[in-house]
């Protein structure tokens, strides 16, 4: 029965190499970021003396939201490769990301959850500087949903917290 168990084993835990290819997607997702942030830029630069100040923090907000979205991409790509697929051989690196020296699945969620309420702040400051604008709902179903990501990040790094004192409590029991 061994024989059998233990290439299944192995099947199973090579398989997270299946994953690789979607971080290399992810890598080439970032590029398109970085192109739509250099046309932005781009425009502004173009266009810095005839925009109203509302205009240009209207593109500079733009610009932050991509420049968010862009870090995302690589919490990520970074962590969820070292968290799912292999370590990464950085150690003594001076470029290491400080963050993943203690990355794991529950620490991943939570940077993840913060990145996406900062990127929906980012898009609600949009929206309430264009509020004259917007329908009345809009801007309501944007304030939900921001504050449906409140709630969902408040609730993982609660769950997150639980499971760590759970585990520590465990492990102390043992003992």
């Amino acid at each position: 029965m061994n024989r059998l168990i233990k290439p299944l084993e192995y099947s199973i835990f090579w398989s997270r190499w299946l994953q690789a290819p979607l971080y290399l997607g992810l890598i080439a997702a970032q590029g398109v970021y970085v192109y739509q942030f250099m046309l932005e830029l781009a425009h502004l630069v173009a266009k810095a003396g005839t925009l109203t100040e509302s205009e240009v923090m209207l593109i500079v907000l733009g610009l932050i939201d991509v420049v968010m979205i862009a870090n995302l991409l690589i919490m990520v790509i970074i962590g969820g490769y070292e968290t799912f697929v292999s370590r990464l051989d950085l150690e003594g690196h001076p470029d290491q990301p400080e963050w993943l020296s203690h990355v794991n699945a529950g620490v991943l969620k939570v940077k993840l959850a913060v990145a996406l309420i900062s990127i929906s702040s980012i898009h609600l400051l949009r929206t309430f500087i264009n509020a004259g604008q917007l329908e009345d709902r809009v801007v309501i179903v944007q304030v939900v949903i921001h504050v449906a990501f409140l709630i969902s990040a408040l609730s993982i790094a609660w769950t997150d917290k639980i499971m760590v004192q759970t585990l520590a409590l465990s492990s102390h029991a043992k003992r």
